[in-house]
């Protein structure tokens, strides 16, 4: 069974920061992206930033400069460090995991998710 287990979520205030963990298990893939999708104000959830199994990174334009994603191989886990973080960055995270995406910001292509992750960010 596999299982993404998220922490790191919480309250903070803006300019602040916080670091969200994502651990992956349940079985070993050859190659895996993972990282991190957000719930959108309208229609379901929107790319934030994902590292791919060769390094690679992606990150949404409002986030760029701000948030950092980083992975510990070891312990199949990655991280997202939120540094200057905004109101308008309030809502709840999903850490995500495919074996296959061949167009890495696409939540189509990720079928493993975690529960969820809540961040707020007061004014």
């Amino acid at each position: 069974q596999v299982q993404l287990v998220e922490s790191g979520g919480g309250m903070v205030q803006a300019g602040g920061s916080l670091r969200l963990s994502c651990a992956f298990s349940g079985r070993t893939f050859s190659s895996i992206a993972m990282g991190w999708f957000r719930q959108a104000p309208g229609n379901g959830r929107e790319f934030v930033a994902i590292i791919t199994a060769s390094g690679v990174t992606y990150y949404k334009d409002s986030v760029k400069g701000r948030f950092t994603i980083s992975r510990d191989d070891a312990k199949i886990t990655v991280y997202l460090q939120m540094n200057s973080l905004k109101p308008e960055d309030t809502t709840v995270y999903y850490c995500a995991a495919s074996s296959y995406a061949p167009s890495p910001t696409q939540s189509r292509y990720y079928s493993y998710w975690g529960q969820g992750t809540q961040v707020t960010v007061s004014s």
